[in-house]
């Protein structure tokens, strides 16, 4: 999780909920080939998973599990924090 990206990542889960890799590219502008080293690290750490619909054509979601749920007072934290002393960032 300490990586260049993955707090970015997780932020968006908190914001907006479950999320297609399309639009975590398009929000964050990261490369396919990025974004997708990242969410593999998520998931592998047990943080997020990913959930595959059967619809045409196909499509999936990442979704938080609970461990990355408990992130979320140490998201909320750093975002307190982020406000506090960086607030012209």
């Amino acid at each position: 999780m300490g990586d260049q990206w993955s707090i970015l990542i997780l932020r968006e889960f908190f914001l907006e909920g479950p999320r297609r890799f399309q639009d975590l590219q398009d929000i964050l502008g990261l490369s396919p080939n990025t974004l997708s080293n990242r969410l593999k690290k998520l998931e592998g750490a047990g943080i997020l998973t990913r959930q595959a619909y059967s619809a045409n054509p196909p499509r999936s979601e990442y979704v938080l599990t609970d461990a990355g749920q408990a992130l979320g007072p140490v998201m909320g934290a750093l975002h307190q924090w982020g406000e506090a002393h960086t607030p012209d960032l």
